[in-house]
């Protein structure tokens, strides 16, 4: 059997603690389950997203560049 050692952060490593002991599930079983399933499925088995607010386009920057033009649209019309 091999051993593989994990260096994260103490913060997530006590946020994760906490939250696999809620569930009755230790940190040893959680990253078996998870490599099982990779192995299994071959991808992994989550979504990776770049976080909202940073996304160019994502919906809440897009509400606000369309409301930033419509607000240009209106000056430049004022003007005229």
């Amino acid at each position: 059997m091999a051993a593989i050692t994990l260096r994260i952060p103490d913060s997530e490593k006590k946020e994760l603690d906490k939250a696999l002991d809620a569930i009755g599930m230790s940190v040893t079983t959680f990253y078996s389950i998870y490599t099982k399933k990779f192995l299994r499925e071959r991808r992994i088995p989550f979504d990776i997203t770049v976080p909202e607010e940073d996304d160019f386009y994502s919906d809440v920057n897009q509400k606000h560049l369309k409301k930033a033009i419509k607000r240009l649209e209106q000056e430049n019309t004022k003007e005229d």
